[in-house]
């Protein structure tokens, strides 16, 4: 506790508890934020699941007991590091056991977590309201358990604030027959606040479904009534990407645009968040002539069929183009390994390069990168606009279709390949050509460019991003008794 200056009681530290989901895709930007947080004089504790934390030190060749994930990026700040069991043996295969281990996520692990807020909210000295509970939005208990414990909780949204806009207003979705419905409209959606219209193929692939029982769909129709009741909302996005929706928003409730979230300096991240060892690939990049490489990655944790990887294959090869790939052991499945065509490797020999896993941010941001053909997951749009390169989209699951609508639609940064289930080599090949050597590469080039200086600029010292984090500290530090 800090003497308040006045010889009466002295003022508590703000204490923030940050969950993320146990993803790598969330624990990332939930990492960094909680380094923000501590630098601003909160005393932060940031959970993880001991999943996520053994594959984090194992991807760094380290015992998971003696491992803190934060060791590395701690100077002065104080943050503390907390494990929670998500309900399943280590050793399950959560990515093979999709849906089993969502109804863990939905039904088990808020019952552990809520007995570690016990024991951490009885470990601190100072009044319990001092704390504050930072907390996924697609978590289902955050609400209830801030309640229960008389904390505040802010909702964090790793995604466009577009995609929390229609999942918030999914109610008028199916009011409206776009959602919900045996056979859903296909005509233009046009009836939510701050999006002027929307196509139905262009929202989230949950929205596009009829089955509206899956686990999944549970999650997130509880995680949203959790968010109706939120103190605040904290999204990894910049005002100026989406303003209308933003405003809409904030009509809503306290809502902050605060990214992008990234690593100090946009360098390898001082905090192990990665589930995998990454691959050294500067020598073979060094050796490429500058724009000429095209880096392939379908992220963390959505899958490809074998049948689109081999049409991307091919489409690849057939291109000429230099190509840097990431081929997740798991892409296909956990039982496929090794799910490239065979003869591949053979005949990309000497101008392609596939790795398991790589430091992005890293590759992203060398001079031989010309291209990304990406599943477009939010933080790879966010690192591929601020390194400058082009976008090829080819979108798996959830937000990844109506972030292509931002890429290719709205910022016109990148080009759209294939569809759900259907993309074929000639069209692969053919994009990865227009974006790697023609007049279309050039201006998607200098349209990026140009958004790059918009997130810079937000970033910067009185940008609309550091003016949001720092209108949501004093409002959180006043709420935490600090004021």
């Amino acid at each position: 506790m800090a003497a308040n200056g006045t010889g009466g009681r002295t003022k508590p530290k703000p204490h923030a508890v940050v969950i993320p989901y146990p993803l790598q895709g969330h624990v990332i930007p939930a990492a960094h934020l909680a380094l923000r947080l501590a630098a601003r004089g909160f005393t932060v504790t940031f959970v993880n699941t001991e999943s996520v934390h053994q594959q984090a030190a194992r991807a760094l060749g380290v015992d998971r007991r003696g491992c803190d994930i934060f060791a590395g990026a701690r100077g002065s700040e104080d943050v503390r590091y907390e494990l929670v069991s998500d309900g399943f043996p280590l050793g399950f295969d959560r990515s093979l056991n999709h849906d089993q281990f969502m109804e863990g996520v939905l039904h088990v692990l808020p019952a552990h977590v809520e007995e570690l807020l016990r024991r951490v909210l009885g470990r601190v000295v100072v009044d319990p309201a001092a704390t504050c509970l930072v907390a996924d939005t697609f978590f289902v208990w955050p609400a209830t358990l801030a309640s229960k414990f008389g904390i505040a909780y802010v909702s964090f949204w790793t995604e466009p604030a577009l995609i929390f806009n229609l999942y918030y207003h999914v109610h008028l979705l199916t009011n409206n027959g776009h959602f919900g419905c045996n056979e859903p409209r296909k005509d233009t959606i046009t009836y939510i606040p701050g999006v002027p219209a929307i196509e139905p193929h262009e929202l989230m692939s949950y929205l596009q479904e009829t089955d509206t029982t899956s686990v999944v769909h549970r999650i997130i129709f509880k995680a949203f009534d959790e968010a109706r009741g939120a103190d605040y909302v904290l999204c990894n996005t910049v005002e100026e990407l989406e303003p209308s929706t933003i405003a809409a928003l904030r009509a809503e409730k306290p809502f902050y645009a605060v990214g992008p979230i990234f690593p100090a300096g946009f360098a390898r991240s001082a905090v192990a968040t990665s589930m995998w060892a990454e691959s050294d690939c500067s020598h073979w990049l060094d050796a490429q002539p500058p724009g000429s490489v095209l880096y392939i990655s379908f992220g963390s944790y959505a899958h490809v069929t074998k049948q689109e990887l081999h049409e991307i294959a091919g489409g690849v090869l057939a291109s000429g183009a230099r190509f840097l790939w990431v081929m997740r052991p798991d892409i296909v499945s956990s039982d496929d390994p090794d799910p490239l065509p065979e003869g591949f490797a053979a005949a990309s020999a000497g101008r392609g390069l596939v790795v398991p896993w790589c430091c992005q941010v890293e590759v992203l941001s060398h001079a031989a990168l010309g291209g990304f053909l990406t599943h477009c997951g939010w933080n790879s749009v966010l690192e591929s606009v601020w390194a400058g390169v082009p976008m090829l989209c080819f979108p798996l699951l959830t937000d990844q279709f109506t972030n292509r609508r931002l890429v290719v639609r709205e910022w016109r940064v990148g080009v759209p390949i294939g569809d759900r289930g259907a993309v074929f080599a000639d069209e692969v090949r053919a994009r990865i050509e227009g974006v790697m050597s023609g007049k279309e590469g050039e201006e998607l080039r200098e349209a990026v460019k140009k958004m790059r200086a918009t997130l810079e600029a937000a970033t910067s010292h009185g940008g609309s991003s550091q003016r949001s984090f720092d209108e949501f500290v004093d409002e959180l530090t006043c709420r935490c008794g600090g004021c």
